[in-house]
């Protein structure tokens, strides 16, 4: 019943509006690319690493099974396209708008919180050795601390283990993503339809298989692979139900935003509609007003010709 008005929101008419209205909105996640971009480029916290410790930091230096480059495309990208595929199916800006957004916000929030844990940390990672001794010889000062002569932005990378970053990412994007297609699709109707779960559980299965990659590839401990899913997951939920109800609701299909925006439509039109029932009743006593005037001139005249015909008939007798 709800979706009724579907497809009179759409972005000629309600874009700018609602661009507008959520202007700060897109200001800070201006805000939150550059505060990532300075914690990627500032250094982290050189944890001390001495030689009994290289025995679980001494597997082989890999290359990644996902690319770095790749964690946009999966979790921003092709979100976004699923998005504009239910745009053209619905027609709605409020949901088109609120969707890009909260996964913006949920892919941004969470790579700022991991960057920061990243450089507060500085957990090696597993192949930590080959990075700071690419020769295979190792040194160390009087502390026992390891005396790095590798690559230096190489051993920089290898200070960043926890949490994964690839992972966080992966699962803020394709967490939200499985949010919004549990309410689209209406996977908790009661209904039963347990192939309904298969597309919710989609995106959370390549996010778990990236996950798994980063521990495969040696660029991971699985700790930090739990954490990052954690986090980006956590993150996701609080950014989409700030613009989405709950998928469970029976109003989790669509966006807060459409259902004020209706409600605020349905109340304008029972305003409308009476004040036109109240300029009908006037109208009607109006002209019932004026029917009455018309019977008691009516009945004046009558009684007045009445009168003169009795006057002339007295008149005549005499």
């Amino acid at each position: 019943m709800r979706e009724v008005q579907l497809g009179s929101h759409t972005v000629r008419s309600h874009g700018v509006k609602v661009a507008r209205t959520h202007m700060h909105d897109w200001l800070i996640l201006l805000l939150l690319v550059v505060i990532e971009v300075v914690l990627y480029i500032i250094h982290p916290f050189y944890r001390f690493v001495g030689k009994d410790m290289m025995e679980d930091l001494k597997y082989p230096l890999k290359s990644n099974t996902v690319p770095g480059w790749a964690v946009p495309v999966y979790a921003v990208l092709l979100p976004m396209m699923i998005f504009l595929l239910v745009y053209i199916r619905r027609r709605d800006v409020y949901d088109l708008h609120h969707a890009i957004l909260g996964l913006l916000f949920s892919v941004l929030v969470t790579a700022v919180i991991t960057e920061s844990i990243k450089n507060a940390v500085g957990r090696p990672r597993p192949d930590f050795f080959w990075r700071c001794f690419p020769d295979g010889k190792d040194a160390y000062d009087k502390w026992g601390n390891v005396i790095c002569h590798g690559d230096k932005s190489v051993i920089k990378e290898g200070h960043k283990s926890f949490p994964s970053g690839h992972t966080s990412g992966s699962f803020a994007g394709l967490g939200f993503l499985s949010l919004y297609l549990s309410g689209k699709v209406k996977a908790f109707d009661h209904r039963g339809h347990v192939a309904k779960l298969c597309i919710v559980f989609l995106p959370l299965l390549v996010a778990s298989l990236v996950g798994i990659s980063r521990v495969d590839d040696y660029w991971h401990h699985w700790q930090d692979v739990f954490a990052g899913g954690l986090l980006g997951l956590v993150v996701a939920t609080f950014c989409y139900l700030q613009f989405f109800p709950p998928p469970y609701q029976a109003d989790g299909w669509g966006p807060y935003a459409y259902f004020q925006v209706l409600e605020e439509s349905l109340v304008s039109t029972q305003a409308t509609n009476v004040e036109n029932q109240q300029d009908a009743t006037a109208e009607e006593v109006q002209m019932a007003n004026q029917e009455e005037e018309r019977s008691d001139n009516v009945g004046m005249h009558l009684a007045c010709n009445a009168s003169s015909t009795l006057e002339d008939m007295e008149s005549g007798k005499r």
